[in-house]
């Protein structure tokens, strides 16, 4: 078992004659690329709205801190998606093309 709670084993993919189930570790690979993507995505989200929202750090947020952080966080979420969404188009396209 990885130190994400995976485990690889032929016997965990029921695979007892040693075989290994490229699909099922695909699909596992995928989920831990998602979660990552996902959290590079508040990562940065986070990064990115607290040096514009925030003036000087403090115990509390102010009104005009908790409006600036929530439209900061919902600016960056709609250029993700617009962003994303371009780049699968693209993907696609280009897969159309092969």
């Amino acid at each position: 078992m990885d130190g994400l709670g995976y485990d690889f084993s032929p016997a965990a993919s029921g695979q007892g004659s040693g075989k290994v189930d490229t699909g099922a570790i695909m699909e596992q690979v995928k989920v831990q690329i998602a979660v990552a993507n996902a959290q590079e995505l508040l990562q940065r989200m986070t990064d990115k709205c607290f040096r514009k929202c925030i003036g000087k750090p403090g115990g509390s947020l102010d009104n005009s801190e908790q409006k600036c952080i929530a439209m900061c966080m919902d600016r960056y979420m709609d250029a993700w998606g617009t962003v994303s969404k371009a780049y699968n188009a693209r993907l696609q396209r280009e897969r159309a093309n092969m």
